[in-house]
């Protein structure tokens, strides 16, 4: 993680832009693993960890309806998340991440393990779905760090 995280503020760094992160299942470890490296406050704006519904709702303005229909860990949600959260930071790259680490709260149909990455750049966007195997709850963030620090590094060069 150390040193996906250098790689992404050296590249950020050189190429003036900026990032922003909203992170629920996660607890803040992506922001960390970006604010651990020196030199990071050039580019690093804002991390929110909005872990609860209410703070989703709240804080980054994603509406009551949705998380009501499609649940708090949702391709739609987590679209959300990265919409507004780069409104509210505006900054060059967004991330967000809602999912289920576990040990509970799974489903049939979200199981423990689900995680949705979203990023946007500029005016793309795209939000990932992914299954990580269920080996416990600090496996699946530090399997979703790893998997969002990726997304960033490849959406930089």
């Amino acid at each position: 993680m150390k040193v996906l995280g250098k790689s992404i503020v050296n590249r950020l760094t050189k190429k003036k832009l900026t990032i922003s992160i909203a992170e629920s299942c996660t607890g803040g470890l992506l922001s960390s693993a970006i604010t651990s490296v020196v030199g990071s406050s050039k580019v690093f704006i804002l991390g929110l960890v909005t872990y609860s519904n209410q703070s989703k709702i709240k804080v980054l303005k994603v509406l009551k309806n949705i998380i009501r229909k499609y649940g708090a860990v949702s391709e739609q949600v987590c679209l959300a998340m990265v919409m507004n959260l780069n409104k509210i930071s505006k900054t060059n790259i967004s991330i967000s991440i809602t999912g289920i680490a576990g040990p509970g709260g799974g489903t049939k149909k979200k199981p423990v393990g689900l995680v949705y990455i979203g990023i946007k750049k500029r005016n793309k966007i795209s939000v990932r779905k992914y299954l990580f195997k269920n080996k416990g709850r600090t496996f699946i963030q530090k399997a979703a760090v790893n998997k969002s620090l990726r997304l960033i590094l490849s959406s930089l060069e």
